[in-house]
């Protein structure tokens, strides 16, 4: 806002102070008090007459605050580019193959990821060259932490299709989470739900939590669900629309 706000006093000086002639600049630094006051109230006057003048420098700036972090974000993506695609420990949905690789940094607690999770799944039955890579991102609470043990734990004791059946059923798991009911829904899974919370303290589980937890902060990803989506970032919850449009535009950019 102070940038718009200097951009606005410019404006406004040029047009108060342009009968002095196009050779003569304005030193406001020597303005005298009764100057300086009669130039606030030029100032005033100029942008109540002209609201629309503040409004625009405002588009302006976050037009140029959107970009810039567009381009943060896509350096942000290009220096972690392995640990986001090639970690070895991530599971990888959708098509191996596919042209376009989203990464989903997703917490199992959080209201907008399970949203977010009908949308993909959709995304991905519409759309065979969808590559989708999975990131544990716990950090709304316990039940996060230990939905994330559970479902890494069932990973590494099964393999990745016992970690996809996992996937889905703590996304849409509603009640109280506990190690007592995880274990019962790992059961009725047809999965050892004992032992894979048994796993659920293991160091290679505490070290892919962390690395995680790691990247994220590298990201500056402070909520979930977080996306990159080839080579951008998308912060929260998008529509089904919203996503297939970034992802025409970028197989258009290739």
């Amino acid at each position: 806002m102070k940038k718009t706000l200097t951009l606005a006093l410019m404006l406004s000086t040029a047009l108060t102070f342009g009968a002095a002639g196009a050779g003569q600049a304005l030193d406001l630094s020597n303005l005298t008090e009764d100057e300086r006051n009669a130039f606030r109230d030029e100032i005033r006057a100029y942008l109540l007459d002209n609201p629309e003048v503040l409004m625009e420098a405002i588009g302006v700036l976050e037009e140029r605050q959107a970009q810039q972090q567009v381009a943060l974000d896509q350096d942000l993506v290009k220096v972690n580019a392995k640990a986001l695609f090639e970690d070895g420990y991530s599971h990888v949905a959708g098509n191996p193959d596919g042209d376009i690789t989203i990464v989903e940094f997703v917490d199992y607690q959080c209201g907008y990821c399970r949203k977010s999770y009908d949308v993909v799944q959709e995304l991905l039955e519409k759309d065979g060259n969808i590559k989708l890579i999975l990131k544990e991102f716990p950090i709304l609470s316990d039940a996060s932490m230990l939905s994330a043990r559970f479902a890494i734990s069932g990973q590494q004791l099964f393999g990745e299709e016992a970690y996809a059946t996992l996937h889905d059923a703590l996304i849409t798991k509603r009640g109280a989470v506990t190690v007592d009911s995880l274990i019962e829904m790992g059961n009725e899974l047809g999965l050892d739900g004992q032992a894979i919370a048994d796993g659920m303290d293991a160091t290679v589980v505490d070290a892919i939590l962390a690395d995680n937890r790691t990247l994220g902060q590298r990201l500056q990803i402070s909520g979930t669900p977080a996306f990159v989506m080839h080579d951008d970032m998308a912060r929260g919850y998008m529509p089904l629309e919203q996503m297939e449009q970034i992802i025409a535009a970028k197989r258009n950019e290739s």
